[in-house]
C-alpha cells in the first residue's frame, strides 16, 4: 500500500541527495549493498537481544532502499539488472532478519521461533506472487503488507520492545495479503468465457435431450404393479387431455369458472340480438 502510493514520492524527495551521492560516484549497487549489510546488522542485534540498535539498522536499511532506485534515476542507470539485484537483496534482508528473530526466541521461547518462520514464508509468498503474476502480464500489487508496512510494524515493535506483538501483526495481515494478492491474479487470469460459468458450489442442469425423454415416457407407461406409489399418485392426478384449465396437481374435481367469468357471459348474453 505505501508501496504504491508512497514510493514515487518518497524518492522525488531523496532525489537531490541521491544526485549528490552519484555525482561523487557512488553507484546504486553499492547503496544497494550497504542497506543488505545493514539488514545483516539488524539480524545480529536483534538475536542478541539488542533490539533498539536492530531498529536502528533497520532504519537504515529502509532509507537504503528508497536512495538506491533514486541514485540510479538521477545517474540515468536504471535497468532489468539493477532492479534484479534490488529485488535478490531484498529477499535476502527479509529472511536475515526474521532469522535473527528466531535466534533470538531460540534461547528464550522456542515455541515462537515458528512465528518469525511463519513470517518470513509469508513475506517470501507476497513477493514470489508479484514477481510471478508480472512475468505473465497481470498486476500483481496490492495488499495491506507489502515490504515498507512489513519494516515499518518490525522497526515500532523494536522500539518499543514488543517484538512478539509485532510478528504476530506481521503473521495475520501478509496472510491476508498472500490471500488478497492470490484472488487478485487468479480473477486476471480466469477467460471471459469462464467467468460466465456456475460456480463449484452451483451445478449446472443438463437440457433435456431424446434419450431423456424416452427414457421418461418408458418410466410413465410402466404397468402399474411396476411403479412407485409416488409415480401412481402423479399419474393418476395427471389431468386428461382436452382439460386446460385444469392442472395434475389440483383435485380431481374441475376448477370452478371465476365469478368474473360467469358475470362476463351473462353480459354478452344479454347483448346478443
Amino acid at each position: 500500500m505505501l508501496d504504491t502510493r508512497w514510493r514515487a514520492r518518497l524518492e522525488g524527495g531523496f532525489r537531490p541527495l541521491g544526485s549528490r551521492l552519484q555525482k561523487s560516484g557512488i553507484t546504486a549497487d553499492q547503496v544497494t549493498l550497504v542497506g543488505l549489510a545493514a539488514s545483516l546488522a539488524c539480524a545480529v542485534a536483534i538475536a542478541s537481544g539488542h533490539l533498539g540498535w536492530g531498529a536502528f539498522f533497520l532504519f537504515i536499511a529502509g532509507m537504503t532502499d528508497v536512495l538506491d532506485g533514486a541514485v540510479a534515476k538521477s545517474g540515468g542507470t536504471t535497468g532489468p539488472r539493477g532492479a534484479f539485484f534490488d529485488s535478490v537483496c531484498d529477499r535476502v534482508s527479509d529472511s536475515v532478519v526474521m532469522g535473527g528473530a528466531a535466534w533470538y526466541y531460540a534461547g528464550r521461547d522456542p515455541h515462537l521461533t515458528v512465528l518469525a518462520f511463519a513470517v518470513a514464508v509469508f513475506s517470501l509468498l507476497v513477493s514470489y506472487e508479484r514477481a510471478r503474476a508480472e512475468s505473465l502480464g497481470f498486476n500483481g500489487k496490492g495488499g495491506l503488507m507489502e515490504r515498507a508496512e512489513r519494516m515499518m510494524v518490525l522497526g515500532l515493535g523494536l522500539t518499543f520492545g514488543v517484538m512478539t506483538f509485532a510478528l504476530w501483526v506481521l503473521v495475520v495481515l501478509t496472510g491476508v495479503t498472500v490471500v488478497h494478492r492470490f484472488v487478485l491474479v487468479w480473477r486476471q487470469a480466469t477467460p471471459e468465457s469462464a467467468r460466465t460459468r456456475p460456480t463449484w458450489w452451483v451445478t449446472a442442469r443438463e437440457p433435456r435431450t431424446d434419450e431423456s425423454r424416452l427414457v421418461g415416457w418408458r418410466l410413465a407407461n410402466r404397468p402399474p404393479g411396476e411403479r412407485s406409489r409416488l409415480a401412481n399418485w402423479l399419474l393418476s392426478a395427471r389431468p386428461p387431455a382436452g382439460e386446460g384449465d385444469r392442472r395434475w396437481w389440483s383435485s380431481s374435481r374441475p376448477s370452478r369458472p371465476s365469478r368474473f367469468r360467469e358475470d362476463l357471459r351473462r353480459l354478452r348474453s344479454r347483448t346478443r340480438p
